[in-house]
């Protein structure tokens, strides 16, 4: 029998989730330091960061399904013995290609919030299920806006391996205070591993509710990623200033952290058909204004806070629907949406950058409103079938 979830235990899993995912994060403030120590090009220091983010992409298809098979206690025991062991040997690396190969598996086993949201919803009743995806998101949220500024500042104070080593030791007493205090789920299913990665074609394709939440998730976070590509680029050619300064963006973002609660509530009360609906209309609102704000820093705050508002209503609200309609299989639906949500994504950051390239802050405006567009679009003409029951 699943235990009821309490509310200690969710806000563990969603501080969990934030210190976890932060893993993720923290390399980014560090490239400038990492490349003076191996004396490599920014070029060469780049593939840190795109070492982690395949790792993490890597553990979301083959770390997620196992939630469905295997019990939370020992999936965790595994993930965060690779994990510690992991940042030890980044923190350690004598060469770049060892800090490289280690950033990987960083990223790997830092798929494990992506196990929490499935957990809070099934340890949640259908009338809480909204507020407690909802409530691990804004965890994970913020721990993706606070490393960056938390990994700057001790890189800077102390060296980038010190952020490593702190971090292991983050993880490990993570470690024991969830094997302590979150309680053990056992899955049913009994099939092989293989069967399990097999299944998850199965319920893409006998799912359209499934797929239409992907597509929408992946168009929503191809504008947001093709916002960050370029407003480093905006930043220094309309008011001069650097990486530093546009980092600090993210701390508006926050905004949007906190309404993932406000909205995951709001899901389980009203229409999700009408939260996604609305979810559509502020992220074009936000993209007009973005259009209208390339000499205006107020504006670029009230567009990322609007932006980042409207896309976590409509991640918040497709999670919540697949996860109602696949109580058995929601670390595997999970997998399915969270792939999808991070091809659009790469591919918004592919458009970003060519959208710059060919017509300035402008050609990215309109195409984060394009995107926008086509969220309401697919969502209107596919939604009265999927959720005329929400």
């Amino acid at each position: 029998m699943t235990p009821k979830l309490s509310n200690s235990v969710l806000y563990l899993m969603s501080f969990s989730a934030g210190l976890v995912v932060a893993n993720l994060y923290y390399n980014q403030p560090l490239l400038n330091l990492i490349s003076e120590t191996f004396g490599a090009t920014e070029a060469a220091v780049s593939n840190v960061a795109l070492a982690t983010q395949m790792g993490y992409a890597f553990g979301l298809l083959f770390i997620v399904p196992l939630g469905d098979k295997l019990s939370n206690h020992k999936i965790l025991q595994f993930d965060f013995i690779l994990m510690i062991l992991a940042l030890i040997a980044a923190g350690m690396s004598q060469t770049l290609l060892a800090l490289i190969v280690s950033s990987f598996f960083i990223g790997f086993t830092s798929a494990i919030p992506q196990l929490f949201v499935p957990m809070a919803a099934q340890m949640s009743d259908e009338q809480g299920r909204g507020r407690a995806i909802g409530i691990v998101m804004s965890g994970l949220l913020i721990g993706i806006l606070g490393s960056r500024i938390i990994s700057g500042f001790i890189g800077e104070e102390f060296g980038w391996r010190v952020m490593y080593y702190a971090a292991t030791v983050l993880m490990a007493i993570l470690f024991v205070i969830l094997k302590w205090k979150l309680p053990n789920l056992k899955p049913n299913y009994n099939g092989s591993y293989g069967a399990l990665m097999m299944s998850l074609w199965h319920y893409f394709k006998t799912e359209p509710s499934l797929r239409l939440a992907a597509l929408r998730g992946a168009l929503g976070f191809a504008g947001l990623s093709a916002f960050w590509t370029t407003l480093v680029f905006l930043m220094e050619d309309s008011f001069g200033y650097g990486s530093g300064v546009t980092g600090t963006f993210g701390i508006f973002g926050i905004v949007g952290a906190l309404g993932a609660i406000v909205v995951g509530k709001l899901s389980d009360k009203v229409s999700k058909n009408k939260i996604i609906f609305y979810s559509g209309i502020l992220l074009v609102i936000s993209w007009v204004i973005f259009l209208m704000s390339a000499q205006s820093i107020i504006g670029l705050i009230l567009g990322v806070v609007l932006v980042d508002l409207g896309l976590q209503a409509l991640h918040i609200t497709n999670q919540n629907i697949i996860f109602s309609k696949n109580p058995d299989a929601r670390n595997r639906v999970n997998t399915i949406y969270m792939v999808g949500f991070f091809i659009g994504g790469a591919i918004g950051t592919t458009l970003g950058a060519i959208a710059w390239q060919h017509l300035g802050w402008k050609g990215v405006s309109w195409l984060g409103t394009l995107l926008s567009v086509l969220i309401l679009i697919v969502h209107l003409a596919y939604s009265k079938k999927q959720y005329k029951n929400s």
